[in-house]
């Protein structure tokens, strides 16, 4: 984990306060003391959402898993490791991007929560048409392209049908192929001022023209419908790829049936997925698939997944852009109540800037309010008519307070060589000067103020100091430490074993009468450079592969040595093989040096936990960990 922020310093006094205050220390290490709600959210987040469910731990499982992380991070920082100055720099750096959406007035408008959260039980089909233009595009060249786009739309408002002019002036590079069509799309999926247009523009209808990061857009809305929620299914796929001629695509159809009738016969979904479907990553879990909602997904599949009735109904196979489909579905549920979706919602619209209203003004007016501000207006009112450039100084002056802390021109001087400011009147700097002042005030309680701040910012801490040590005292210790890699391979060098191999040579000849002669070379036992001498003289007419091949590696050594199918584009009268089958056998080092280097780092990972469990003194409170409850 790379992206770390936040000042070391500050958080640790601030921790120590707390812990102070508090007795629900869960773990402490070292000195260092974990509360009980940092251990709950942390727990909560790398137990949430995962791939596979039986991935799950239960706080106690999870607890050592904490404490052996923790641990490394102690022993980076008695190292030192937190004091460098890459470190410092990374931290603040990442920690200024991830302050700044609280650095924000971010107004949840409850109209428009509720008009997202009306778009989310609703989905769109629309098609668009794009001239692509840049953000920082010259005013000359924004209206250059805004009025080709309103040429196009008259065109098409005199006849001219929607997808036809899309394929010919879009600058969607898809628009070619699907004539601009976008499928159906709900909240969230495309960027807000497409998504406000789509959704504002009448069925059968073109929007006018929409500004977006990408340049400006012409929406036709085709349908609006209810959302069907989101469904999980499982599936059967046969491949067919894009570029297949006829008699392969007939015979993926040919056996995509057959597997259907032998659905229709009984035969168990799962085993048949497993066993059949080309799509690796659900056929190991029976064809299942991750929950989807409608217009995720292509339309040929989603309108057959969304057709089924009733779980564990088998739909009849389906043609997409990737080949056949048979589709079982196994569950569905509707879009979440308002009242669930709420916070998501808000969360969304704050990680968007296109979504949220921003205003500063609002921001810093409240935290004014907050932080007690007052201002020496008298002193304010005698900088009017000073200019920064004048050589006579400007007299000492309080300007304003904040916090229980004053600001005078000193202050202001500081800020204007900071700012590298020059020119120009001081009451023209003013207010963005105290706007600065207390959004930095801010910045700095934020920590104190959100602990889920807080949270963030201590497991970028962790996580960069894990990554450093780690990186020192394993991985890259394990590359370059040979004289103990050699060791521990000699330890367990049974750990990874050959299975049985054809060792020896494959043979391909530009013709059958080159092979002849090679094969009556190699009867007079001549060796392979010699027979390529003969032969190569003016062209290379034959080569040859060496190695040594377990069952599926090599389809050429499969068809001949294990009965395998014949390969593709493959011809027995000029490829041939030389060699034997030999038994299994212990893999060497430099044969299985990668998966010995990960042994070797798993290896001194553990011997390292240990020595850290004895150097360091580690106290659990079970009566809290108990109180936390399992996901």
């Amino acid at each position: 984990m790379n992206r770390i922020i936040y000042s070391l310093i500050l958080f640790i006094a601030f921790a120590f306060q707390i812990h102070a205050q508090t007795d629900d220390v869960i773990v402490s290490i070292d000195n260092q003391q974990i509360d009980a709600q940092e251990f709950e959210h942390i727990y909560k987040k790398n137990n949430s959402n995962l791939y596979n469910e039986t991935e799950k731990k239960t706080p106690k499982e999870y607890l050592d898993l904490f404490i052996d992380f923790k641990l490394k991070v102690v022993e980076a920082e008695n190292l030192k490791m937190d004091t460098s100055q890459a470190f410092i720099n990374e931290l603040a750096g990442y920690r200024k991007e991830i302050a700044a959406p609280y650095l924000t007035d971010v107004k949840f408008d409850d109209q428009l929560v509720h008009e997202i959260y009306r778009r989310m039980t609703h989905e769109v089909s629309a098609s668009h048409i794009l001239l692509s233009l840049d953000q920082k595009a010259s005013p000359g060249k924004e209206k250059e392209v805004l009025d080709r786009l309103k040429a196009i739309k008259e065109e098409i408002l005199n006849g001219k049908d929607f997808g036809e002019a899309a394929a010919e002036h879009s600058q969607d590079p898809s628009a070619v192929n699907n004539k601009g069509k976008l499928g159906y799309f709900s909240a969230f999926m495309m960027v807000a001022p497409f998504e406000d247009a789509a959704f504002s523009t009448p069925v059968g209808e073109i929007s006018e023209p929409v500004r977006t990061s990408f340049g400006y857009h012409l929406i036709q809305v085709h349908d609006i419908r209810e959302n069907k929620g989101e469904i999980q299914v499982a599936h059967i796929m046969r491949n067919v790829p894009k570029v297949a001629t006829p008699e392969v695509k007939a015979k993926a159809k040919a056996e995509i049936d057959a597997i259907y009738k032998l659905l229709l016969n009984g035969a168990d979904f799962a085993d048949m997925a497993k066993k059949e479907s080309q799509d690796k990553r659900s056929a190991v879990k029976g064809g299942e698939m991750p929950w989807f909602a409608a217009g995720r997904i292509v339309a040929e599949f989603s309108n057959a997944a969304f057709a089924l009735k009733n779980s564990g109904d088998i739909s009849e196979p389906v043609e997409t852009a990737f080949g056949y489909h048979i589709i079982k579905k196994l569950n569905e549920r509707p879009v979440a109540s308002f009242e669930e979706s709420k916070a998501e919602i808000e969360n969304k619209i704050k990680r968007d800037p296109e979504r949220r209203t921003s205003s500063k003004k609002a921001f810093v007016e409240k935290l004014k309010e907050e932080y007690n501000f007052s201002e020496n207006s008298e002193a304010k009112n005698s900088l009017a008519g000073k200019n920064i450039h004048d050589e006579q100084a400007i007299p000492k002056l309080s300007l304003f307070s904040i916090d229980n802390k004053t600001y005078g021109t000193s202050e202001l001087s500081k800020y204007l060589q900071e700012k590298k400011i020059s020119k120009g009147a001081y009451l023209s700097v003013y207010d963005t000067w105290v706007d600065d002042e207390i959004t930095k005030l801010q910045d700095s309680k934020l920590e104190e103020k959100f602990p889920e701040f807080r949270y963030l910012m201590n497991e970028y801490h962790d996580g960069i100091l894990l990554f450093a040590i780690s990186q020192d005292k394993i991985w890259n210790f394990a590359s370059e430490d040979s004289t103990g890699l050699e060791a521990f391979y000699q330890k367990n060098k049974n750990k990874f074993q050959w299975g049985e191999r054809f060792k020896g040579t494959i043979i391909t000849c530009e013709s059958a009468e080159v092979r002849e002669q090679a094969e009556n070379m190699f009867a007079e036992e001549m060796t392979i450079e010699e027979i390529a001498d003969q032969l190569n003289t003016e062209k290379e007419v034959i080569t040859f592969e060496n190695g040594a091949w377990e069952e599926g590696r090599n389809h050429i050594v499969d068809y001949y040595v294990w009965n395998g199918s014949e390969p593709k584009d493959f011809d027995s009268a000029t490829t041939f093989i030389r060699g034997d089958k030999i038994p299994p056998s212990q893999k060497l080092l430099d044969e299985a040096r990668g998966l010995y280097i990960s042994e070797y780092q798993n290896y001194l990972e553990e011997n390292w936990i240990k020595e850290l469990r004895s150097k360091y003194k580690v106290k659990i409170n079970k009566k809290l960990l108990k109180s936390i409850d399992a996901i």
